[in-house]
């Protein structure tokens, strides 16, 4: 059973992270950004960011007073080359994670509302812990929402045709989004297996405030993992600058 003060500070991160999502989101509407899938990765990323992302967001993503007078919108390659490299490497980041952060709310609530989601993903067959089937099922829905963004992002820039706009979203996509993964399914798991159990005898679950205050910290460290990967894909060539 999880303490009151726990439960008072994750309902108190959620509407945080909620409050900070809706402000993104208005400004959003009102200055659009050049990059159309940017407009979803930055109320997403709020969620989990909180003030962090307000913060960046006004700070090196909103479209300019320039851009609105001028009927452009904000973002792309040719912000982002004015920008500081780490900050270019930290929108790139967030766009992967945003991708995560869907895939995780629309899995998690799929396997919970309707169980027998997990038995396909391998509960009882190869897992007998319910948590690692719908992790692969995480998986599976953060990797097909991560590579719709990341086609999005690159097919305009680059003018390339379906085809090729598929696989040139596989190579941007693909590793960051391990790597995302490898931090925030390693923070969920101590979390969860060691710290709650240790500590409160129980594990957080899907429908409680615990689980997705967790779940916000865990999307942080997954950044953590995901940024040298992202810092490393754009110097390359590979992805492109957001």
């Amino acid at each position: 059973m999880f303490p009151h003060w726990f439960h008072n500070l994750a309902v108190a991160a959620l509407w945080l992270g909620g409050a900070c999502s809706i402000v993104v989101l208005v400004d959003v509407i009102r200055h659009p950004q050049k990059m159309v899938v940017m407009n979803v990765v930055w109320p997403v990323t709020a969620l989990f960011g909180t003030m962090l992302t307000v913060w960046g967001y006004f700070a090196w993503g909103r479209a300019s007073a320039a851009d609105a007078a001028t009927g452009r919108r904000g973002g792309g390659a040719e912000a982002a080359s004015a920008q500081p490299y780490p900050v270019v490497v930290g929108k790139g980041t967030l766009h992967c994670g945003a991708g995560c952060m869907l895939g995780d709310l629309l899995a998690e609530w799929l396997a919970f509302f309707f169980p027998v989601v997990a038995v396909w993903f391998g509960w009882h067959s190869l897992f007998d812990d319910r948590t690692f089937a719908v992790w692969v099922l995480d998986f599976v829905f953060a990797f097909v929402i991560g590579i719709a963004f990341q086609y999005f992002a690159i097919v305009p820039m680059r003018d390339l045709s379906p085809g090729a706009g598929i696989v040139a979203a596989l190579k941007a996509d693909t590793l960051s989004l391990a790597a995302w993964q490898v931090g925030m399914y390693g923070l969920m798991a101590m979390a969860q297996f060691v710290l709650y159990r240790h500590a409160f005898g129980a594990m957080a679950e899907v429908d409680s405030a615990e689980f997705w205050f967790t779940m916000q910290v865990a999307m942080i460290a997954g950044f953590a993992t995901a940024y040298p990967v992202n810092a490393w894909l754009i110097k390359v060539g590979i992805k492109e600058k957001m």
